[in-house]
Parts: structure tokens; sequence; C-alpha cells
């Protein structure tokens, strides 16, 4: 899917051509909007590629003989449970690429990326498309207040799950849990390359930076950093949780060993004594009895009761 969006008197409207100014938006294109891409527009094939590859790293590359800049970043997606290639997990990271060159900025992505989906429906108030630096700002900035919203949404969701896990020990909610520790730790890899990219651009020779700006470039920064120091803390905290849980688990398990233990060690009693009782021998003590086998299991029952009330054994 191509959109083709330019800033007008204030107002966003959808063109059908590429014009100077103007913010191509790419979604999962098809092998024919590609080669348009390519033939049309000249973009640089393995800028193209790069920002196509789900596992892409974010960087900055240069073309020199096109003159184009190509600055890959990465945003938060949330996957539905239906929808998650993993079980448990529903928070990955994407990869975003932002293409300058011409008068044109384009945004090229293999996935729906909220933030742009929020600028094409004019959410974002004061969005110029002409002003590819604030533009790419403006990305940013609602790209890390993302993963602000969605940390949050992480800490509340292992509470929930937490919670959940005190009264069963169940296997869907310890892969939750698990789930959600493998989220933060992509989190924490794209947050800390995605502000090693703002560093990078601070230099002012990837892109062109104004004064005006300044607040903005301030902004993202600190939102950069507040969600890796989030990532952090939910990542120590989950990681505690999990390790006591572990424990919790590893010592209930104990507990269980430790009854069956008691029940097998008092049942062999009966089975020697009826093992006596059992032999082809003449002249065994009480064989004539009925009552001394049912005497033995009231005193099995009895020795099983009282074991069972010394509760501080099990604990």
């Amino acid at each position: 899917m191509i959109e083709i969006f330019k800033t007008v008197d204030g107002i966003l409207n959808q063109l059908t051509a590429p014009e100077t100014g103007c913010w191509i938006n790419v979604c999962n294109p098809t092998e024919e909007e590609k080669n348009y891409l390519i033939n049309e527009l000249k973009l640089v094939p393995d800028f193209l590629k790069q920002a196509l590859d789900e596992e892409e790293s974010p960087h900055i590359d240069y073309d020199d003989d096109y003159d184009q800049r190509l600055i890959m970043v990465d945003y938060p997606i949330f996957y539905k449970e239906e929808q998650s290639k993993t079980v448990g997990l529903q928070y990955q990271t994407a990869p975003l690429g932002i293409i300058t060159y011409n008068g044109y900025i384009i945004t090229i992505s293999l996935h729906e990326c909220l933030e742009l989906i929020d600028f094409k429906g004019g959410v974002v108030k004061a969005l110029n498309t002409a002003l590819k630096t604030r533009f790419f700002l403006t990305l940013m900035l609602r790209i890390s207040q993302r993963y602000l919203a969605y940390l949050r949404q992480i800490d509340k969701l292992s509470s929930l799950t937490e919670e959940k896990l005190h009264r069963s020990m169940q296997n869907q909610e310890l892969i939750q849990m698990l789930g959600l520790e493998k989220s933060l730790v992509y989190f924490s890899t794209s947050l800390k390359t995605d502000e090693i990219i703002m560093n990078k651009i601070l230099r002012g020779k990837i892109i062109k930076l104004y004064e005006d700006d300044q607040d903005l470039i301030d902004d993202v920064l600190i939102e950069l950093h507040q969600a890796i120091e989030m990532c952090n803390i939910y990542s120590n905290i989950l990681s505690g949780t999990m390790d006591a849980f572990a424990s919790v688990i590893s010592n209930n398990l104990n507990i269980v060993m430790k009854i069956l233990a008691v029940i097998t060690i008092v049942m062999s009693i009966p089975n020697i004594v009826f093992g006596f009782y059992g032999m082809n021998v003449d002249n065994i003590p009480g064989a004539a009895f009925w009552f001394i086998p049912l005497i033995i299991t009231i005193i099995i029952c009895i020795i099983l009761i009282i074991i069972f009330k010394v509760k501080k054994m099990f604990k």
C-alpha cells in the first residue's frame, strides 16, 4: 500500500502523485509497488530491501550516488493473543525505514504503525510534511510515548498475572510471564538502539537541525531515556518475580514428595504384617482372629491423621 500526503495551508491532504514537500507512506508493498518505488521514484533498491527486512536493526545509511538518507528505527507493536506468532508474546518491536531525498520523506514498514495512522488521521496537530526534520522528530516523540504506554500496560498485566499465580500455579500464567519478560528484552534493545540513532542525528550530519526544534529534540531524548529506565526497572522486577515463583513451585514439589514419602512409609507397615499372615506357615499368633487386620488398619489411619495434623512438617 502506497499513500501520498502533503500539508497545504496547515491541512494534511492526500495526493494521487508525489510532489515536492510530500510524505509517502509505504506499508507492506506488493511487487508492483516495489517496482514503482524503484523505477519511478528512483528509490535505492537496497534501502527498500533493508526497510522491509523484519530482522533489520536500527542504523543510519547514506547513498552518495542518489543523495538519499535512510534512518532505520524500531517502533513497538501489540499483537492480540490470536495474532501473536509466539505463545504468550504479545508485545514486540518492528523496523521502520525513513528515507529523505528530492524534497520527499518516505516511511516504509511491514506492519501498520499506529503513529503513522495518527499522522494520517490528523491526530497530530501542526504536522507539516515539508519540514522533514520536524516530521522525523515528531514521529520519534510519538514512538517513544507509545513505548511508555505499552510499558505501563506490561506492568499492569504482570501484576494481574502475579495475582493469578498466587491462587494457582498454572502453566498458562507462567508462559504469559515469560512472554512479558521477552517483550521487555525486545523493548530494551530497541530503545537503546533508537537512543543511539538520536545521538548520531544530534551531531547535525545526518539531517539538518534547527533551533526551533530544540525543545522537540529535548522532549524526544527525555522520553527515550525515561522509557529505557522504566524498561530496566520492570525487567528487573519481572525477573525477580519469575525466580521467586520458580522457588515456590520447587518448594511445593518438595512438599508433595515429602507427603508421598510419609504415606509410603506408613502404608508399608501393614504390608509387612499382612505378609507374615499370608505365608503358608502354621501356628502364627492370632491367625484365627479376623479382627487383627482391622485393628492394624485403624492404627495406620490414626497414625496418618496424627502426622497430617502436624502441619509444621509440610510448611
